[in-house]
């Protein structure tokens, strides 16, 4: 499974639960969890809105690309 999200080190990082999250959006805490686990991803907008939420650059909450990694 490819990793594209970073969410569950940035939320142990800066003490982020999921609860916080899935109250952020109104969605299920199982929601979050799967974006957490990379089962799933958010739209780019709850991307940018977890960022802000957390005081972060968007892009720290990406794994950096396989191709960038080999250069």
């Amino acid at each position: 499974m490819i990793k594209i999200n970073r969410f569950e080190e940035i939320f142990i990082i800066h003490g982020i639960q999921n609860k916080e999250i899935a109250n952020l959006f109104n969605v299920s805490e199982s929601t979050v969890s799967r974006w957490v686990h990379n089962k799933q991803q958010p739209d780019i907008l709850k991307f940018y809105k977890i960022a802000e939420y957390i005081k972060i650059d968007i892009r720290d909450l990406l794994h950096q690309s396989e191709w960038v990694k080999k250069k």
